[in-house]
């Protein structure tokens, strides 16, 4: 009878206890998700990039599934591209969690991070000597940002080290205390350093080595926990140790009730919770008041509670992301653009020459160059001054508008040996060169200015623009010039196309049409026609 009694006693505690943990705390925690994601809404109307009122609150919103204009999320990475833009795509020189964190929020809205106003931001995460400059947290929020949408490492020629996911994984393995947790530095062990390693690591648990390091942590872990059931931080009780240890359980699947994460019948959202000031967001500590830092990441740790007890996809599986109204449009390019053409991204960040320091056409030729779209004659020298040969011209003009590359044979004088072989063919093939005559294209001679306009004007064409120019038009925007008549009767057309939408300067009283064109004035041309056709 005792023993039936005892039996019957335990089962009520075991009850008693779950209705605790679920019933009451789902409600709980969707009405201070509702309450948080306005007060969030309103109080910051214009998120910046930055590590307070930036990603972590877009991020936090985004995956709440509350009811937040697209409008907010859309004024947002406008806000980004022109940071990004104006910065040159150097988000930091050597802090490569702004790269990681950036492409979080862009995911969680539904943007593509490859490509920000022409910037890879996937791409420094390639690197992995720069990305652990940081030490641990670099290693950590690469993997996170890089599973956030399955992204594939870029392969980044800068690197010295090519990184792998593999890399990033062991870098955390060996910097594993003996005690199983994680620290920025030293043998003490932080929770919160400890807690996002764990998120890190949660989809790599089929590997025997990560999961017994995450069994190690979170033995740790429920060690450490206090009795109330919180954490501690470099020896103060706060918020974001709760926020950041309940966001690993949730990536890892492991319930808040698990008994390993229970104290005096608390678990770490009973404690977290207790920072709560309504309407006003969370505190860091009990003894302070709410702030913004503590808000957005006690926030989005009860967004995943709440998607772990929806059954969605955990915070940062973003499989599921919303779309922001106007993602679906086209992120580049004109409406009419040939399918084939694309759009080039920035590969070499800051990419510039010495000789063209001041030069009038310096920030075309960076451009160009910054998309492996143009070369100088040597790593460090353009020589913007010097001429260029038709093959030249039409390898370049191939890589600005992104085409996929043909090897079929069109000229006698272009062998399949020569390294513009099927950049000559490409650009024939697609409409934007033709030969000298029938067999020969003559691939060494010097392009001239009219030559140079007539390619530019039939890759606009192929980029969506209207070129199309009557003969009478066209003498009549020509006219201006003191040389008009000695273009070349082929020509005509497209050097009013260029000269009409200022691919061309018309600064100039001479056109000069049979004379060589510089690499300086042929990188300006295209990057002015690549500007207007939205491919730069």
């Amino acid at each position: 009878m005792k023993k039936t009694l005892s039996f019957f006693m335990c089962l009520i505690m075991i009850f008693s206890l779950s209705s605790h943990i679920f019933a009451a705390d789902i409600d709980t925690v969707n009405s201070v998700v509702n309450e948080t994601s306005e007060y969030l809404y309103e109080s910051v109307p214009n998120p910046q990039v930055g590590s307070i009122g930036g990603e972590w609150l877009v991020f936090g919103l985004a995956r709440s599934g509350a009811d937040i204009p697209d409008e907010y999320f859309e004024n947002y990475y406008q806000t980004a591209e022109k940071y990004i833009k104006d910065c040159g795509g150097v988000l930091h020189e050597k802090k490569y969690t702004e790269y990681s964190r950036v492409i979080l929020a862009l995911t969680a809205i539904g943007k593509n991070p490859a490509d920000v106003a022409g910037y890879n931001l996937l791409m420094p995460l390639g690197d992995y000597e720069k990305t652990i400059w940081q030490g641990i947290n670099g290693s950590i929020w690469a993997l996170i940002a890089l599973d956030s949408g399955n992204y594939e490492i870029p392969k980044n020629t800068n690197a010295n080290i090519q990184a792998t996911r593999e890399m990033y994984i062991k870098n955390i393995l060996d910097n594993q205390n003996s005690d199983g947790g994680w620290s920025l530095s030293g043998e003490a062990s932080d929770a919160d350093v400890t807690a996002m390693a764990l998120q890190a690591l949660s989809k790599y648990q089929n590997d025997e080595s990560v999961k017994a390091a995450t069994e190690k942590a979170l033995s740790l872990m429920s060690e450490s926990q206090n009795e109330n059931g919180g954490f501690s931080s470099w020896e103060t009780e706060n918020s974001e140790s709760c926020a950041q240890m309940i966001v690993a359980l949730c990536e890892l699947g492991i319930s808040l009730d698990d008994p390993r994460f229970i104290k005096n019948g608390n678990i770490i959202l009973d404690n977290m919770l207790t920072y709560y000031e309504k309407g006003n967001g969370f505190k860091h500590t009990k003894d302070g008041t709410a702030n913004q830092m503590a808000t957005e990441q006690c926030f989005y740790a009860l967004v995943a509670i709440k998607r772990f007890n929806e059954g969605k996809n955990s915070l940062y599986s973003m499989s599921d992301a919303i779309s922001v109204s106007g993602s679906d449009s086209p992120e580049y390019g004109l409406s009419g653009k040939n399918p084939n053409v694309q759009k080039m991204n920035v590969v070499h960040v800051g990419k510039t020459f010495e000789d063209i320091t001041g030069h009038s056409n310096q920030s075309a030729i960076e451009a160009l160059a910054a998309r492996n779209i143009i070369n100088g004659k040597s790593e460090n020298l353009f020589d913007p001054q010097s001429t260029m040969t038709r093959a030249e011209f039409a390898a370049i003009m191939v890589r600005g508008l992104g085409l996929p590359v043909k090897g079929n044979s069109v000229f006698a004088d272009v062998a399949e040996n020569d390294w513009f072989f099927e950049y000559v063919n490409t650009a024939y093939c697609c409409g934007i060169i033709k030969g000298v005559s029938d067999t020969e294209f003559n691939p060494n001679g010097t392009i001239t200015r009219e030559e140079s306009a007539v390619m530019v004007a039939r890759a606009a064409k192929l980029c969506g623009m209207n070129t199309d120019i009557g003969a009478l038009e066209a003498r009549d925007i020509l006219a201006g010039f003191l040389d008009y008549v000695k273009a070349s009767d082929w020509s005509v057309s497209a050097l009013a196309f260029c000269y009409d939408n200022g691919i061309l300067p018309g600064d100039d009283m001479e056109i000069k049409p049979k004379e060589a064109v510089t690499r300086a004035e042929i990188a300006q041309m295209l990057y002015n026609m690549l500007s207007l056709s939205k491919l730069i």
